[in-house]
């Protein structure tokens, strides 16, 4: 039976990385960006150089595919990018949400626009996390809601940076 990866591969012509194989591809002091996928609004986190701490950076209103990606380009060279991991919703049981294929999708088409590797994570709870983090620091609710893409990005972002200083 194939894998989400291997589908990719096959269906997309492209090659997705697992999170193993993204961290073969990234030199020792790098940074990386971390995406909140959202139908409008997607989270935006990068790392620092030594990728020990993700920080929320910007969220994003996507009105176009093409604009996003211009955006996500200037990020990246702004910011001397080399990787980037894209938040996965899967269910509580590990299975595909609707909102996976989404984020599959995205994944896959800034994997056709640029050129840095691209990998999954595990984003349940990513904005749960966020909210309640900005609720303990005495926090409006529409300055929650303005920041929470970014917020859970970097949720997102740090549990990869969590994983690779393993």
């Amino acid at each position: 039976m194939l894998n989400i990866l291997e589908i990719n591969n096959i269906k997309y012509k492209i090659k997705m990385l697992d999170i193993e194989e993204f961290s073969t591809k990234l030199h020792k002091n790098s940074r990386l960006m971390g995406i909140d996928p959202g139908k409008k609004r997607i989270g935006i986190a990068l790392s620092d150089e030594n990728r020990k701490i993700a920080t929320p950076h910007k969220t994003i209103i996507k009105n176009s595919f093409s604009s996003f990606i211009e955006d996500i380009k200037k990020i990246i060279d702004e910011y001397n990018i080399e990787g980037i991991v894209v938040g996965n919703p899967i269910n509580l049981d590990g299975s595909d949400s609707q909102s996976s294929q989404s984020a599959k999708d995205l994944a896959i088409n800034l994997s056709k626009n640029i050129s840095k590797p691209i990998t999954m994570w595990d984003e349940r709870f990513s904005s749960d996390a966020a909210f309640n983090l900005a609720s303990n620091l005495d926090i409006n609710t529409s300055k929650k809601i303005k920041k929470l893409d970014e917020n859970a990005a970097a949720f997102i972002l740090q549990g990869v940076l969590d994983f690779l200083k393993k």
